[in-house]
């Protein structure tokens, strides 16, 4: 994932606008874990690849799970999808 967008899958990009309606937290690990809404994302390898192509991070650190938000890079890929994104 290089921060166009072009290469998203739809679940990727289904994952980040749950993280842009507040709906996602995350671990601050190595390799961090997605949950949206209280459930485990169903596909942590698309949840990894969003935190290391910088799509999206976690809003804390340490091991606990904080909220997940987006990055400016993760915003710019969904500005044309959905208009605007606070």
């Amino acid at each position: 994932m290089s921060g166009t967008g072009e290469e998203l899958s739809h679940r990727a990009m289904a994952m980040l606008r749950a993280v842009a309606q507040g709906r996602a937290v995350m671990s601050s690990s190595v390799e961090p874990d997605l949950f949206i809404d209280g459930v485990a994302c169903c596909d942590q390898m698309a949840a990894h690849a969003l935190a290391h192509g910088g799509y999206i991070r976690p809003d804390g650190d340490g091991e606990r799970l904080v909220p997940a938000v987006l990055t400016e890079a993760g915003r710019a890929v969904l500005a044309p999808a959905v208009g605007h994104v606070a």
